[in-house]
């Protein structure tokens, strides 16, 4: 009785202690959030890339020449698919913004229509106060999401120094990062240094190893798939979904974005994308997913929800795509830390 009364003291005068504490490291955080955003970025991309590192080496090649040799291919490939996709993404998306107001025209009409067709049969269904409210917001959200992607944009390209910073940053963590990590990892007691470097590389390289991959397969897959059906901008919205699989339940809401907007347009093929692209995704979530991810982050879904809001809020576009790795590593290290407390 008195253990477990100390234990809930414990964690009675440690909570307004970890929160600030938290509050603290936010603040460092928004002050150094430039500097920070390229270190995780670099860190992200050489754990990525640490992977056909960790091959070639497996193939007798020595590590200094296998960084190199991946390196290098990785910027062939980025600069290759910059130079052919982002033009094509580009116009895509500005023909995109101008015919949305049609579109938004042609899904009032067909609302129009059918409401007319339910008024004639007698159905009680008034669409017409939903309908102006529901295109008014959707029209105002999208606005936002494409002035957003195109600031994104922009803003990018114009660090230009920032970007070859991290193209550096990643080149000396692939080339050594093995000495840093080792570094950071001594001031650890040994037991808990071991949980630590298994837990990282499970929450973090292994997720994002996981979630790329399957976001390639799935941008490929719902490309081909929009073209094949004639879809407008079947690349735009093949390569958006693709790019929300990064982001857990990304996937659900880019598919039911896609098929709502093509719908506005044409409310048949809007039909048959909504079927082709959700057999694709469930296709990939039930045969592929679980082979690469296998649920390894063990978090609850409302978790997961609150610590993408949380990485929102916090980091933005990088806040959503490490905010689940941290949080299971978060909820890994203190499941270890009470499982050591009570049997040692």
């Amino acid at each position: 009785m008195l253990n477990v009364l100390n234990k809930r003291l414990f964690w009675f005068l440690a909570l307004p202690i970890i929160v600030i504490n938290g509050w603290a490291l936010l603040q460092i955080f928004q002050y150094f959030g430039r500097i920070i955003t390229i270190a995780v970025s670099a860190t992200l991309l050489s754990f990525l890339l640490d992977y056909p590192v960790f091959f070639l080496e497996k193939h007798q090649v020595k590590r200094p020449r296998a960084v190199i040799l991946v390196f290098l291919i990785a910027l062939v490939i980025i600069l290759v698919l910059g130079v052919i996709l982002i033009p094509l993404l580009l116009e895509q998306l500005t023909g995109f913004i101008e015919k949305f107001p049609s579109w938004l025209a042609s899904g009032n009409q067909q609302l129009e229509s059918f409401d007319q067709w339910a008024h004639k049969q007698k159905l009680p269904i008034n669409l017409t106060l939903w309908t102006n409210q529901f295109t008014e917001s959707l029209s105002s959200q999208l606005q936002d999401i494409t002035g957003d992607i195109i600031s994104f944009i922009v803003n990018t390209l114009g660090r230009i120094f920032d970007i070859l910073i991290t193209i550096i940053i990643t080149f000396y963590l692939m080339l050594h990062g093995d000495r840093l990590w080792d570094g950071i990892f001594n001031w650890l007691p040994n037991h808990l240094e071991i949980h630590v470097r298994k837990s990282l590389r499970q929450n973090f390289q292994n997720y994002f190893i996981g979630q790329a991959t399957l976001a390639c397969l799935m941008g490929v897959a719902m490309t081909i798939g929009l073209l094949v059906l004639g879809a407008p901008f079947g690349l735009l919205f093949g390569i958006g979904i693709g790019l929300m699989t990064l982001i857990p339940f990304g996937t659900a809401l880019g598919v039911t974005l896609v098929s709502l907007l093509i719908t506005l347009e044409d409310f048949w093929l809007g039909i048959k994308v909504l079927i082709v692209i959700v057999l694709i995704e469930q296709a990939i979530e039930n045969f592929v997913a679980p082979r690469i991810l296998g649920g390894f982050t063990g978090l609850n879904p409302v978790l997961i929800l609150v610590s993408l809001l949380v990485g929102a809020q916090v980091w933005g576009v990088l806040g959503l795509l490490i905010a689940v790795p941290i949080a299971g590593f978060v909820k890994n290290t203190v499941n270890y830390l009470r499982y050591y407390s009570e049997f040692h």
